[in-house]
């Protein structure tokens, strides 16, 4: 069994976030489903309060004694504001 490691971004709830939410949250009051865009927006899923997990492209890297994994600074969305770096196995 091997270690992966993963990355993923979190961006905050900024002014867009609470207009999809607030849509989210008319949509369920009235029991009808939230428009796909608004779907989309949080992949499917309940809005978490703490703002929205973000993919952050990256790929592997090694040289002859180091292997690891790499972010071009340009890839990272402009709303995120965290990253983490964490291991599984």
């Amino acid at each position: 069994m091997g270690m992966s490691t993963r990355i993923k971004g979190f961006a905050p709830p900024d002014e867009r976030w609470q207009q999809m939410k607030t849509i989210w949250d008319a949509c369920r009051a009235a029991h009808i489903d939230p428009p796909a865009d608004v779907e989309r927006f949080f992949d499917g899923a309940e809005p978490n309060p703490h703002g929205q997990e973000v993919d952050i492209p990256h790929r592997e890297w090694q040289d002859d004694h180091r292997q690891g994994v790499e972010i071009q600074t340009d890839d990272i969305p402009e709303n995120v504001k965290v990253i983490r770096f964490y291991n599984s196995w």
